[in-house]
């Protein structure tokens, strides 16, 4: 279960502490130098302490605290109704006090809710401070505490929801600033010590220490996860709060953890400096994230697919589809395709060409390597934006010419009858008028096709990335595949609604 690791919302701080007071966390740290690593030396341990490192950061890290103001929910305008008790009960009186207080017609009032979270410094002068976006999300006022017990109103500067990064401001001039750096992520090492300071359950100014446990973790939380993992001791309160390394530069900022009870149980997650860093810097300058934008829908090459596309290993990411009016619907880049480099950027799974788009400028011109009928090419792309609205858009297919539908007949191939797509068949099966291709009509239960989830009504739009016309063609295509020793026929496959997906089907 993975937990966010802050906005626990509680009335007061006391309240917060009172619950988890209990929790005690201890971390004793052995120090590996590198030329013990390095020699058949036995390891020699390290400083006695991380003191002096600490000292010089916590003025730096933050305490935040935010209060919303929840209202009412609807149909809460009558009050709670009394429980019957039985009479003479001794807790009668205890129950008239507190239903009594309700009075006739009273509703449950708005009342105001606080939550806590973490965020440090970046820059001193301008009292620019960072936190996640969870932290301050929907709050009515924003409050940064500091160490020495000062405090002062923050204004929100921008935030991004798909990253989970949020920008505040606090007037400089009213308290002398403390700011740490950024340093590069990309050189952390799996077991390098890092440090993490934050605002757990309330505990402000807290110091842990622990490792880097893992590099690349995608946690499922959004479309860029990219997560460093550590041991060090992070809870609920933590977020938005730096993960340094032990040159006092921040290589994370700490987000989520994975916990059954809650609490630490050694696996944290920050959001790496060389991603935060550029979110950062463009909410600070624009307020919001511009993203770069390829205009694909894509999906992951399995070792099927790869077989099927003759190619040596299953990296990469294949397009599913081509979004209508997107900067790559000129033909630059085709259904079918497999990117495997972008921008000089290896794509070695589906979950690399998001991240690296997104991290793209607007407009900028990208070279892009693609795998196209085992074939290798690189194209040219000019990005265009990512709207933050999901607004639905219409994929576009391969360009086909009308079919002859008086030559069509009904085929069996691979489970499935196949069938002309035709005014008729559109209606019976409710397939939108853009879609193209030759329709199934039958799946056979048990059958390779029906192991695959294809169903009647899904539209045969190519096989092995060449278009198909007629049931005809598809048992032509098949057959010359099976006489090139391919084990695996690639399908692409076209919705009712004209969604696209790549499935591969065994050909026995």
């Amino acid at each position: 279960m993975v937990f966010t690791t802050g906005r626990p919302f509680f009335r007061s701080a006391t309240a917060a502490l009172a619950l988890f007071a209990l929790t005690a966390t201890n971390v004793t740290p052995a120090f590996v130098t590198v030329a013990a690593a390095q020699s058949a030396q036995p390891r020699a341990q390290g400083p006695a302490s991380v003191a002096d490192l600490a000292e010089g950061l916590l003025d730096a890290v933050v305490n935040i605290s935010t209060s919303q103001t929840v209202k009412g929910q609807d149909g809460d305008s009558g009050p709670v109704p009394m429980p019957k008790v039985p009479e003479g009960s001794p807790f009668q009186e205890f129950f008239d006090e507190y239903f009594g207080k309700q009075g006739p017609g009273k509703s449950n009032p708005s009342h105001k809710v606080q939550s806590l979270g973490s965020g440090f410094v970046i820059d001193a002068e301008q009292g620019i401070i960072v936190t996640n976006n969870h932290v301050i999300a929907d709050a009515d006022d924003i409050e940064v505490n500091f160490t020495d017990g000062s405090k002062l109103k923050a204004e929100l500067v921008g935030k991004d929801l798909k990253t989970d990064l949020a920008v505040l401001k606090v007037d400089p001039k009213k308290r002398k600033l403390v700011a740490v750096k950024f340093g590069d992520s990309s050189k952390a090492r799996i077991g390098d010590w890092v440090m993490a300071i934050g605002n757990p359950f309330g505990l402000g100014g807290t110091v842990t220490v622990g490792i880097v446990s893992a590099r690349n973790r995608d946690i499922n939380s959004g479309p860029y996860d990219n997560f460093i993992q550590t041991d060090a001791a992070i809870n609920r309160g933590n977020s938005g709060g730096p993960l340094f390394d032990m040159y006092g530069q921040v290589i994370g900022i700490n987000t989520a953890i994975i916990s059954p009870t809650g609490g630490s149980i050694g696996i944290g997650f920050a959001i790496p400096a060389e991603l935060a860093s550029g979110v950062i810097a463009q909410l600070r300058d624009h307020g919001e994230v511009q993203r770069g934008w390829l205009g694909v829908r894509i999906q992951p090459v399995t070792d099927d697919i790869a077989e099927s596309l003759g190619m040596t290993s299953s990296k990469g990411a294949l397009v599913a589809g081509i979004i209508d009016k997107g900067p790559v619907a000129n033909g630059s880049i085709l259904a079918g395709d497999v990117i495997t480099k972008f921008d000089g950027k290896p794509v070695n799974n589906v979950k690399d060409l998001p991240r690296a788009v997104a991290e793209s400028p607007v407009g900028k011109e990208v070279d892009v390597v693609v795998i196209r009928k085992g074939k290798e090419q690189t194209v040219k792309v000019t990005l265009g934006r990512l709207e933050d609205t999901d607004a639905k858009t219409k994929e576009k297919s391969p360009s086909q010419s009308d079919q002859d539908e008086d030559t069509n007949q009904d085929v069996d191939v691979l489970g499935m009858t196949l069938g002309a797509l035709d005014e008729d068949t559109r209606k019976t099966f409710g397939i939108a008028k853009e879609v193209e291709g030759v329709l199934i009509t039958e799946v056979q239960a048990e059958s390779v096709a029906a192991n695959k989830r294809i169903v009647a009504g899904d539209v045969i739009v190519d096989i092995a990335q060449e278009a198909v016309k007629t049931p005809e063609d598809v048992a032509a295509r098949i057959e010359k595949l099976r006489d090139e020793g391919r084990k695996n026929a690639l399908l692409m496959l076209a919705s009712k609604t004209g969604e696209l997906r790549f499935v591969t089907l065994q050909m026995n």
